[in-house]
């Protein structure tokens, strides 16, 4: 069934309905004691175990140390991997003085569901060389985390997800295409446009936050279509680099010399070929288990529009049996609550990450979970549509 066009206030009741969120009485005292948590400032002592872990990705030689978090009830647990975003990040995905897997890794685990967040390759205790690998090859330490969790007694092998955001979203994906062992994928803010249409919109995106004109966009989007054609055409790295550099002087006469030499050597790091030529529509395709999308509905950085839409398009003619696509209003990339969406305010913001998306998120694992340990009949479905919280 799609609601994309449905009147909001029936989308949302469908929506909850569909997501498992509202579905279920909880009771009095269960109700109070959700409305009492503290999403922001979770102190110690945590009524969960946490266990500093490492593990290898086999295939290349990386060793990866994170945190897994055990839930206060008898195990076997079910189980998610946290993946972040593009960058170096550790394993609470630090960033402007937030920690935002550390908030959703309390949230989950208090929910009976254990954790798994770990250093970036490369990053604080993982070990790595980030300067030749792909997110393809982040996928494949995806894949690591998740046979550790699967060697361990406490945790169901059959009872385990992976939730990524942004470049996460992507690498969550790619795992579940690999290992049919993943057994739910939640994206946030995930690009689903080619690797080429995301770097335009990005860039226009950007700009327009920027308070460029339509003039100064138009000039820019040239510039990148000048760029990409050089990093995807010209297989000589040392022409390529002639080449590039030609652009940047002829657009950007004044810019420095260091950072002409930055920028080159970022587009032709195997990172950036790889997602410039990315499609995410042929690995969401292939994708069987359950998806859950989540975009901000003013993220500038992984806009909803077109990004929303092509992963709903790829999911449906995907073997998922259930998946649901979901534009949350006032949302940033980092799933805060906004004013504009700007990254400038990011660091501005002292909320983490919203309660809706805790409260979402939580919500449909719990009904994936409960489905994979009683079988569920499941119809396939998409939503895609916005959905709001009371206030």
């Amino acid at each position: 069934m799609k609601l994309a066009k449905l009147p909001i206030c029936l989308a949302v009741v469908v929506s909850l309905l569909a997501l498992g969120v509202g579905g279920l009485s909880l009771g009095s005292e269960q109700v109070e004691e959700k409305e009492s948590i503290d999403y922001e400032a979770p102190t110690l002592p945590y009524p969960y175990e946490e266990e500093e872990v490492s593990f290898v990705n086999e295939g290349a030689n990386v060793k990866l140390a994170g945190t897994l978090t055990l839930p206060d009830r008898e195990p076997p647990y079910p189980s998610v991997v946290l993946i972040s975003g593009g960058g170096a990040h550790d394993r609470d995905y630090t960033i402007f003085g937030s920690k935002p897997f550390f908030i959703l890794s309390d949230f989950l685990t208090r929910r009976g569901i254990s954790v798994l967040r770990y250093d970036d390759r490369g990053t604080v205790e993982s070990t790595g060389d980030r300067s030749i690998s792909t997110t393809k090859d982040y996928a494949g330490d995806a894949l690591a985390a998740l046979e550790f969790l699967k060697s361990r007694s406490d945790i169901d092998p059959d009872r385990i997800g992976i939730i990524g955001h942004s470049e996460g979203g992507t690498i969550a994906s790619l795992a579940a295409v690999e290992s049919s062992d993943v057994a739910f994928v939640v994206m946030m803010a995930t690009p689903g446009l080619t690797g080429i249409e995301y770097n335009l919109q990005y860039e226009e995106s950007i700009g327009r936050m920027s308070g460029l004109g339509k003039e100064e966009l138009a000039e820019r989007s040239a510039f990148q279509e000048k760029i990409f054609a050089v990093v995807l055409g010209e297989r000589d790295r040392d022409s390529a680099k002639e080449k590039l550099e030609e652009i940047y002087r002829t657009n950007y006469p004044n810019l420095p010399e260091e950072k002409i030499k930055r920028g080159i050597e970022r587009l032709l790091s195997p990172w950036f070929i790889f997602n410039l030529k990315y499609n995410p529509k042929v690995t969401l395709k292939s994708v069987t288990c359950p998806v859950l999308a989540i975009f901000g509905e003013k993220d500038v950085q992984v806009p909803p529009d077109g990004n929303a839409q092509a992963i709903e398009k790829a999911l449906t003619s995907s073997k998922s049996v259930e998946y649901a696509v979901e534009i949350l209003p006032d949302l940033n990339h980092f799933m805060q609550t906004s004013v504009t969406g700007s990254p400038g305010e990011y660091g501005e913001i002292e909320e983490t990450i919203s309660p809706i998306v805790l409260e979402l998120v939580g919500g449909w694992i719990e009904k994936q979970l409960t489905d994979l340990l009683y079988g569920a009949c499941h119809e396939k479905k998409t939503i895609l549509g916005i959905w709001t919280a009371a206030k």
